[in-house]
């Protein structure tokens, strides 16, 4: 795969709307897409990602850095930049609501330069496709927020650009619609060969449809790797620690200050617990022993990618290497 973006170093602040003091957005960000790579671009609320998001689709122009798409400058060069990407925007805002589903598509490709005859053949098909077909000439302000969503991603199709961006495409959808939305995307990402951005607070979302994550917090890159590389970093870490009896206060306060955990207190107290370090073991075993709590068992837990990113926004350096126990 060759490169297809590349965000360097991209910084931005904004000014308070009362007084004179400015907030950092974003402190430095760089990361690169690959060419018919599915992307996730992730961060917890305020943390830049829609500052990132916005500067890629040149909505906003960054206080320094720069943002190239298919070799164009997005500032310098922007309508041959922009011309390879679609952003499918939350909130259903990519649509027309007092059109019809079939004006929706024919007015969109219309601003793309493709005339009605043109693109005829290929709305047809998007409409069987996305299981639109009985709704063509249905207003979309009367359409379920699922059949909206699918109608945007069928907008953004049409336009023929090899990246699309889609900020939260599962947002506000029941199950059937978000799994029938996440098929399409599968779809989309597995037999075209489109560029996918997801950005999404959906962790199943992710964990199912990206090859790669780029996590920001607090205006920066905490993480850029391949999903299945920080599912298989944590999974060393996380272990279900079962116990014969309950944890003092003593053994709790130095448990949490001391390792990422959580503890249940069913028929026998169980403590999900981090280890970042295979040392770190001889510490867990010493809080133990302070009032000789049994242990019943030890067992490495499962973990999914929700998990994974908590724990990097929570301040986890998943990059560093840990050592197996």
């Amino acid at each position: 795969m060759s490169q297809l973006i590349e965000v360097r170093d991209i910084a931005k602040s904004y000014r308070q709307r009362q007084g004179s003091q400015t907030v950092k957005a974003l402190g430095g960000v760089s990361f690169s897409v690959q060419r018919g790579e599915v992307l996730g671009l992730l961060g917890p609320n305020g943390a830049g990602k829609t500052t990132t998001i916005k500067t890629i689709c040149g909505l906003i122009v960054p206080d320094s850095g720069t943002v190239t798409i298919d070799g164009f400058d997005v500032q310098r060069e922007r309508l041959k930049a922009l011309r390879s990407i679609s952003a499918v925007l939350e909130g259903n805002r990519n649509l027309y609501w007092r059109l019809t589903v079939r004006e929706n598509l024919e007015y969109f490709a219309g601003n793309r330069g493709a005339s009605r005859r043109q693109v005829r053949a290929q709305i047809e098909e998007l409409l069987r496709q996305f299981r639109l077909a009985d709704k063509g000439n249905e207003l979309v302000n009367h359409l379920s927020r699922g059949m909206q969503q699918k109608l945007a991603i069928a907008v953004a199709l049409l336009a023929g650009s090899e990246i699309i961006l889609l900020d939260e495409p599962t947002l506000g959808l029941d199950v059937e619609a978000g799994y029938e939305v996440r098929q399409l995307l599968r779809d989309i990402a597995n037999n075209q060969g489109r560029t996918l951005i997801i950005s999404s607070h959906d962790m199943p979302v992710v964990q199912d449809l990206c090859q790669r994550v780029v996590i920001i917090s607090g205006g920066r890159v905490v993480a850029d790797d391949q999903v299945s590389n920080l599912l298989k970093l944590f999974a060393t870490r996380a272990y279900q620690v079962t116990l014969g009896a309950p944890l003092s206060s003593a053994q709790l306060s130095r448990l949490q200050a001391r390792f990422t955990a959580s503890i249940d207190h069913p028929a026998k107290t169980v403590v999900r617990v981090n280890l970042e370090h295979g040392e770190d073991i001889y510490e867990l075993i010493e809080i133990l022993r302070l009032e000789r709590t049994p242990v019943e068992a030890i067992d490495r837990t499962t973990i999914n990618f929700e998990q994974v990113f908590l724990q990097v926004i929570n301040g986890a350096k998943p990059l560093e290497e840990t050592h197996a126990l």
